[in-house]
């Protein structure tokens, strides 16, 4: 059964601000993901954009968040409600204070700091300056994922190669920034008053108002990824 039946980046967006949250993979609660709810013959189409593509307008559409989220997995957040889940899951903790606590691996600084230096980044060129390439260092996926669960990078964007022609091709390569970059410091911030069990409380009760039938020890496992 599908939350919601979606044909395009707008449906995307307007589902992520009514219900905050959006994977975009299945994940446990039934139909609530990008996957479940868009029809099988729109993914991956000829000449057709389908969920894949949509994802890039999503984010461009400055209304949502994107990035590895939900337990390793991609999906949106609102800008509304995005200042609670960095606050929860940064454990009221910004990048700077985990480092003086020790907390950040010195691999994870080297990543996140050539991010927040440069605004925004490919993750091809991201790669190159951190020395992520053959006999260089390794772990990128681990590190970039882990900075997205901790809210500290996102993708800003979707680039796509081009061809001679200058046709589009590929998946498109993943750029990555700050969200404190992409809607201000004090924006993604302004959760940082209340104690982070405090602002997984204000999520789980949003979404157990959304999501009625689903216990709220599933809703809790997508949040607390």
């Amino acid at each position: 059964m599908r939350f919601f039946e979606l044909t395009s980046a707008e449906d995307i967006v307007r589902l992520v601000q009514e219900t905050g949250f959006l994977p975009f993979f299945a994940n446990g609660i039934g139909g609530f993901s990008v996957e479940e709810c868009c029809l099988p013959e729109l993914w991956f189409a000829d000449g057709v954009d389908g969920p894949w593509e949509w994802k890039g307008p999503a984010i461009r559409s400055g209304k949502c968040l994107y990035g590895k989220f939900f337990n390793g997995k991609a999906g949106f957040v609102s800008v509304e409600q995005f200042p609670d889940f960095a606050n929860y899951r940064r454990d009221g903790y910004d990048f700077d204070s985990r480092c003086d606590e020790g907390l950040a691996p010195r691999r994870d600084q080297s990543v996140f700091e050539t991010v927040a230096a440069n605004k925004s980044l490919l993750s091809k060129d991201l790669k190159a300056l951190c020395n992520y390439r053959k006999g260089g260092n390794t772990g990128f996926e681990t590190i970039i994922t882990r900075l997205q669960m901790q809210t500290y990078l996102c993708v800003a964007d979707f680039v796509y190669l081009q061809d001679k022609y200058g046709k589009p091709y590929g998946w498109g390569v993943a750029k990555y920034s700050t969200p404190e970059n992409l809607f201000g410091y004090e924006k993604i911030s302004s959760a940082y008053r209340r104690e982070p069990t405090d602002s997984l409380d204000r999520i789980l009760g949003s979404l157990s108002h959304i999501l009625p039938d689903v216990p709220v020890s599933q809703i809790k496992h997508l949040i607390q990824g």
